[in-house]
């Protein structure tokens, strides 16, 4: 029997960047090293280097560290890019990445904003983004660049974001 697992998004903190660096190393090893490209040191590091603890929301589920995402405003005004979103890999494969993500995109449509993210080649997490509307930018050996136009169709077809008003 599937229930329902009860989620929240609470903002990041300082104290949230060692929690976070490991989830990053733990998810990600597998796609680095499939890449010829894991290094126990840098995969943690650059999260440290990059972290934005004022843009970053942690994933909680029934009151538990499951994850978290960023979505910060790029440079110059031009939308939204979401970066370093990893669960759990016991919150994996249940519908919470497509609910978190979804809950940061409707944010970005009220706004129509286009949101922004690369992925590695090969990576699950592409059939995600795609699903959510995000169409292939460019790519290179290693990563994938998409993004997402504000109130883009997903692959299921439902329109995400604003709707234009009734006739």
């Amino acid at each position: 029997m599937h229930t329902e697992t009860m989620w929240s998004l609470r903002p990041g903190t300082a104290a949230d960047v060692e929690p976070i660096a490991e989830l990053r190393a733990a998810v990600m090893r597998p796609d680095l090293e499939r890449l010829g490209r894991y290094d126990e040191h840098r995969v943690r590091q650059r999260l440290r280097d990059g972290y934005s603890p004022e843009h970053t929301s942690v994933v909680e589920t029934d009151g538990s560290f499951a994850g978290c995402v960023t979505l910060r405003p790029r440079e110059g005004g031009q939308g939204l890019y979401l970066e370093n979103f990893y669960l759990v890999p016991e919150a994996q494969g249940q519908g919470l990445g497509t609910a978190v993500l979804r809950e940061l995109l409707a944010r970005a449509d009220e706004e129509s904003l286009p949101v922004r993210l690369q992925v590695l080649q090969g990576s699950a997490a592409r059939r995600l983004y795609e699903r959510e509307g995000f169409a292939v930018e460019s790519e290179d050996p290693i990563d994938v660049f998409m993004v997402r136009e504000a109130g883009a169709v997903g692959e299921a077809g439902a329109v995400r974001g604003p709707r234009p008003p009734a006739a």
